[in-house]
């Protein structure tokens, strides 16, 4: 144990000393053969993230930009969109150069008459559920953006289709494809944290509106029937989600929340700000969720018996293990097809991954389901849940 711990805390400082070493290499004079420059120019043909046929049901959630853009880029291939919205569907045509064949005005017409392999839903969470009473019938695997559902009744009738008709339901969080996060996650794997006792998540931004979110976006976000909550809803899920994931899929044996609304003139019908704090047998885990804070946060530490990891964003890591001195460093890039939501979607859909137990499978997200629904009545009844 000693030993590995030495070995990690080498390999941590002497990755920080190459990489400040890279940073501080004079840069070239720019200057280059001309057959080198011929090179460069030359366009280079998209890699495919995907070979799938993508199905696209809604394009209110701010998210859809990042499929539209692989689209535009050559990286997937979407063969059709169903929004009912004409204005917003314009819209995003334009921006993106859509042809009008993609669009359909139902998500049945669209899958029947499509058949994609999978389907991407970007509509509002408590919509999510409508996604899979569609496609699962039709043996059409879906991933929804974060969270699974608004409520969990709706999350256990989206688990019952989807085991019914053997279909893939997935949740994607941008939070999985932090390579910092995987790496926390590898150095507790081998024990060199020791037992984690505890795990705090910041998760939060000063506000949908605030940060100039479409208008499409904050009118069902800010809804509580059509988004579930408000920030716990919004920023809560990710805490849950990784604190699953690093407790191997236990579920927390209690639940206690408080939410507050700092901004009711700006949020009437919802709390802007939360906190949970999750019980599990050998440790605790404290989620903060927020719409009013000075700036954008995604953070994770994560405590052992014998040592300390803190994610600063999505690439900086600080790890103290032991008496050794603290280390900050870039974690490894992941790999594909672990690096990017529509890779791993088609390794699990291709069953070339089983994606059973990992941060965006059904398992992982009906516990996910379960602490949001307790930390609401915990909220409600103003009182401690057990699960």
């Amino acid at each position: 144990m000693k030993l590995a711990k030495t070995l990690l805390c080498f390999a941590l400082a002497f990755g920080a000393f190459v990489a400040t070493s890279v940073a501080q290499t004079p840069k070239a004079t720019g200057i280059m053969p001309p057959a080198m420059a011929k090179a460069i120019v030359t366009p280079a043909k998209p890699v495919m993230l995907s070979t799938m046929k993508l199905g696209i049901a809604g394009l209110s959630h701010d998210h859809v930009h990042l499929i539209l853009s692989d689209y535009r880029d050559g990286k997937v291939n979407i063969v059709g969109i169903a929004e009912a919205n004409k204005n917003l569907r314009a819209r995003l045509q334009q921006q993106y150069n859509i042809p009008d064949s993609l669009f359909f005005d139902d998500l049945k017409t669209m899958a029947t008459t499509r058949k994609p392999d999978v389907v991407l839903g970007y509509n509002p969470v408590a919509k999510h559920i409508d996604v899979v009473e569609v496609c699962a019938p039709l043996g059409i695997s879906v991933m929804v953006e974060k969270p699974l559902a608004a409520t969990l009744a709706q999350a256990k009738r989206m688990e019952f289709l989807a085991l019914k008709y053997y279909i893939k339901l997935l949740t994607n969080y941008e939070t999985t494809w932090y390579p910092s996060y995987r790496r926390i996650r590898d150095v507790a794997r081998k024990d060199s944290l020791g037992q984690i006792r505890k795990m705090v998540a910041h998760d939060g931004h000063e506000g949908p509106k605030e940060i100039n979110c479409s208008k499409d976006f904050t009118d069902w976000l800010t809804d509580p029937d059509q988004n579930g909550a408000g920030a716990l809803n919004d920023f809560g899920c990710y805490g849950a989600n990784l604190f699953t994931w690093l407790m191997n899929g236990q579920r927390p044996t209690a639940v206690t929340a408080i939410a507050r609304h700092y901004k009711p003139q700006t949020y009437p019908k919802v709390e802007d700000d939360a906190t949970i704090i999750l019980e599990y047998p050998t440790a605790t885990g404290i989620i903060e969720a927020s719409w009013n804070w000075p700036y954008s946060i995604k953070d994770l530490e994560v405590f052992g018996d014998e040592g300390y990891m803190h994610a600063f964003d999505k690439e900086n890591v600080l790890t103290h293990i032991d008496k050794f001195p603290a280390v900050t460093s870039v974690a490894p890039a992941l790999t594909s097809p672990n690096d990017n939501p529509i890779s791993y979607l088609q390794s699990v859909v291709q069953n070339r991954m089983l994606g059973i137990t990992d941060r965006s499978s059904l398992r992982n997200n009906m516990i996910v389901m379960q602490i949001l629904d307790a930390a609401k009545r915990s909220i409600a009844e103003g009182k401690r849940i057990t699960l």
